[in-house]
């Protein structure tokens, strides 16, 4: 079950994307594409490390944030959900983190 405030930001997102571009930064952002909202979520990982490596716990926090926000936004572009995210980690749950990484196709 994903948390209530996911579960909210998602119904917005979806929303949002109807909307019109000038009015709604999800719409502008999805109009741009696919690659921009990627590029967005990098960014703000980015922020997240430079956070983290100044020791900055409220930046990472709020660029945490960011990053989510952006992973949704991300999610509903490709028709996915958090859930579909929840998942994949519950079936991950007992594996080792190596193991799991061994499992992988190799590329």
């Amino acid at each position: 079950m994903a948390d209530p405030i996911i579960a909210r930001l998602e119904a917005v997102i979806a929303e949002r994307r109807k909307a019109s571009p000038d009015s709604s930064y999800v719409a502008k952002l999805s109009a741009r594409g696919r690659p921009r909202i990627a590029q967005k979520i990098g960014e703000e990982a980015v922020e997240a490390v430079i956070a983290a490596i100044q020791g900055d716990g409220k930046g990472v926090v709020s660029e945490s944030a960011d990053l989510i926000f952006h992973l949704l936004v991300l999610l509903a572009d490709m028709g996915l959900s958090w859930a579909d995210v929840l998942a994949e980690l519950d079936a991950r749950e007992g594996t080792s983190g190596i193991a799991e990484k061994l499992s992988r196709p190799k590329e």
